[in-house]
């Protein structure tokens, strides 16, 4: 079994936004050479997420919608965590949209369904941030 290991980094211009990230994950995948086996993506900032969703802007701009109904950026005050930081609400989004998606390589390809993609969510950007692809496999 061979492993690869590849941080892929952005520079995130808003303080909230979706990336999706699945070219740079396919060039992972092709520069392992791994055929058969799993890939890992995850966040390695704890205000960021990594999913699996569509590649629509309804659908992003719905996410942004509910994603502020559930954790509210303002009033900053109405967190325990905001101190030095006033960031609570990017640590609740990124619990809601998880931290990290497994995808199936198969025949040297992301074992996708048909609108498949993988997004880098930021909720705490307007800085450079970076996510782990992990592959394992033959």
């Amino acid at each position: 079994m061979r492993s690869y290991r590849k941080e892929l980094w952005f520079q995130v211009g808003k303080r909230r936004e979706l990336i999706n990230i699945t070219p740079q994950v396919d060039a992972c995948l092709a520069e392992s050479g791994i055929r058969e086996g799993l890939l890992l993506v995850n966040a390695m900032h704890i205000t960021a997420s990594v999913f699996i969703n569509d590649d629509e802007s309804g659908l992003h701009a719905d996410f942004e919608k509910w994603l502020e109904r559930l954790a509210p950026e303002k009033p900053h005050a109405q967190y325990a965590h905001n101190g030095y930081e006033d960031n609570a609400d990017a640590h609740l989004k990124r619990t809601i949209m998880g931290r990290e998606v497994t995808v199936a390589v198969t025949e040297g390809k992301l074992d996708f369904g048909p609108w498949e993609q993988i997004f880098y969510g930021e909720f705490d950007g307007k800085r450079r941030k970076r996510v782990l692809v992990k592959i394992i496999g033959e």
